[in-house]
């Protein structure tokens, strides 16, 4: 693959850690809508096109290739600690979640006898919680039977809850490094908003912004060892643990996600709607998996 200019042009030569100087390669190009994005442990990354509809694994030099995960237009991904595959199926409204030999087993489609709105994105603790995003985007408000847009929370023995109700548009979620807190872009309020988990229920609590008027509309978020976000947005927004903007990457790009990748889980993969880039940090990501 050959590599894209210098995209953002960072001033001085220090280490890669305080994010100078660094250099965007294209990866993967020619997509239509890439939207979830998921470091496979086994060495390639994992990602959807809700568009085409295809599951794609990248695997380092290579093209990326279809797989048969799934055809039901999945955006969300995330691996669990057991190497399974966890699916956001909008269009399907459900959250599905795929084993080692290709069985799915859905994990909810509706709470409280009334049908998902779109699940959106997923993240998954290391002890077996699990939280995703519900928001009614585009048509899905037409066919809504939920009175809000939801944050859920589904416990290790499958039980469902609302951790939160919004009437704002919850997008891309991702956990600390410690598992102690969730976040949540809000597309509607270009904020990113945190809450603290509970060590044993996984129980969610103490919402409160922690990154406000971000440029564009939030979408997929992740977080490093260091406490530092990464957003998309209007290029790829890096804050820190104040909230504060630190840097902000590909900004001639509508970013849509991102995730840590490589061996040494030091490369973050950041996808446009079409392309996908990868920037050597120098900083590990936060893995629960």
């Amino acid at each position: 693959m050959k590599k894209a200019a210098l995209l953002c042009l960072l001033a001085g030569c220090i280490r890669a850690q305080d994010f100078d100087n660094l250099l965007a390669e294209r990866v993967a190009t020619n997509l239509q809508f890439i939207d979830g994005m998921v470091w496979a442990r086994t060495g390639f990354l994992v990602f959807s096109d809700s568009l085409k509809k295809k599951i794609y694994r990248l695997d380092p030099g290579k093209p990326p290739q279809p797989t048969d995960e799934d055809n039901n237009g999945a955006e969300g991904l995330a691996f669990d600690v057991q190497s399974r595959l966890y699916l956001c199926e909008p269009l399907k409204r459900r959250v599905v979640r795929i084993d080692n030999k290709g069985r799915q087993e859905v994990l909810s489609e509706g709470f409280q006898g009334k049908k998902l709105n779109s699940p959106n994105d997923i993240a998954v603790r290391r002890d077996g919680h699990v939280y995703f995003t519900d928001p009614a985007f585009a048509g899905a408000v037409d066919t809504r039977e939920l009175d809000f847009n939801g944050i859920f929370h589904i416990t290790p023995k499958g039980e469902i809850e609302a951790l939160a109700k919004w009437p704002t548009r919850p997008n891309g979620i991702a956990l600390s490094a410690d598992g102690k807190t969730l976040y949540v872009t809000d597309s509607d309020r270009h904020a990113v908003v945190a809450f603290d988990l509970d060590k044993s229920s996984g129980a969610g609590s103490n919402p409160r912004d922690v990154v406000k008027n971000i440029a564009g509309v939030p979408g997929g978020i992740r977080t490093d060892v260091n406490g530092r976000l990464y957003v998309g947005a209007k290029g790829l927004g890096v804050y820190g643990a104040d909230g504060k903007l630190v840097r902000q990457l590909l900004a001639g790009e509508t970013i849509t996600n991102c995730a840590f990748g490589d061996a040494d889980f030091e490369t973050l993969y950041v996808s446009g709607r079409k392309n996908i880039y990868k920037i050597r940090l120098g900083v590990k990501g936060a893995m629960q998996y």
